[in-house]
């Protein structure tokens, strides 16, 4: 199974950006699809989750309205697009692939927000 996040980058506070999650090695309609995030000297956050399906999603409380996750079954990528950027959302940005007790991580990708 592989998981390789993309889209990452340096943006200016107020930009966007758009991550992508494509998925191999699983069905990946079966898999729920995490989006997570860990800032530089802190611990890994949810930010936003969506069902196998892509007919229902949660966010962060720091990120609802800003962000936006979706997935695309038939290509086996899941995406966050991030909207609105702030400098607090730097961080290594992380998918995972949830179906029961199974549960895969991607390598990450880097998001800086800064001027």
């Amino acid at each position: 199974v592989q998981l390789v996040e993309s889209g990452g980058g340096l943006v200016q506070p107020g930009g966007s950006l758009r991550l992508s999650c494509a998925a191999s090695g699983l069905t990946f309609s079966r898999y729920a699809m995490n989006w997570h995030r860990q800032p530089p000297g802190k611990g890994r956050e949810l930010v936003a989750a969506i069902t196998r399906a892509g007919d229902s999603s949660i966010y962060a409380d720091s990120v609802k309205g800003r962000f936006t996750i979706s997935r695309d079954n038939a290509d086996n990528t899941v995406y966050l697009q991030m909207n609105n950027l702030k400098p607090e959302d730097t961080a290594v940005y992380f998918c995972q692939a949830v179906n029961g007790q199974d549960n895969y991580w991607g390598q990450g990708t880097q998001v800086t927000v800064s001027s």
